[in-house]
């Protein structure tokens, strides 16, 4: 269901709309359509002991299917690796693709609710930028976030979150990000 139809619209997106102005003047942008947005982020995970043991690989699933909400796509191995006892085509991943609503939901969950809940958290390294505006950053335990009950996981796994923006810069997308409230180390 998209935000158009429904009528809802993520508190986030409502924010971002407020802060492309703010990021307009900042850099100096002629054109509304230069302005940097979020496209779509996508969340992954490598489960390697999915080799010898299938379980593990269907509860990742399960557990991004809960935190992200949309379904979860199973990714194969693209060569066979003898020392890892791995062959092409086999099953040792997931990843799932978020745009619209559901990427705004997930970003306002993830900088609110789940980043503050990491042990010892002092912010974000800001060295995840690729020099081309999209930033990853690594989770290492799928527990901070609320809808995984501690209780009923199989082991603590992480997670990779990649953010794709339309930003040309790391710098312009660096400030579309703390504007949107991630929380960056000093």
């Amino acid at each position: 269901m998209s935000a158009t139809t429904s009528g809802y619209v993520p508190s986030l997106k409502k924010r971002y709309e407020r802060i492309a102005g703010e990021l307009r003047e900042e850099f100096g942008y002629v054109t509304v359509m230069q302005i940097p947005r979020i496209e779509k982020i996508i969340v992954s995970a490598g489960v390697g002991e999915a080799i010898a043991n299938k379980k593990l690989l269907d509860a990742t699933v399960k557990e991004m299917e809960q935190i992200t909400g949309q379904k979860v796509m199973k990714t194969k191995a693209r060569k066979s690796i003898a020392n890892f006892k791995l062959r092409e085509g086999q099953e040792i991943g997931a990843k799932v693709t978020l745009r619209g609503a559901r990427m705004w939901e997930f970003l306002d969950r993830l900088t609110n609710v789940a980043l503050p809940r990491v042990k010892d958290f002092r912010g974000i390294n800001p060295a995840g930028f690729d020099g081309h505006g999209n930033f990853s950053l690594g989770v290492t335990e799928q527990i901070i976030f609320p809808e995984i009950d501690y209780d009923k996981i199989e082991r603590v796994s992480g997670l990779n979150v990649s953010i794709v923006t339309t930003a040309r810069t790391d710098q312009e997308a660096r400030s579309l990000l703390a504007k949107l409230g991630m929380p960056f180390r000093k």
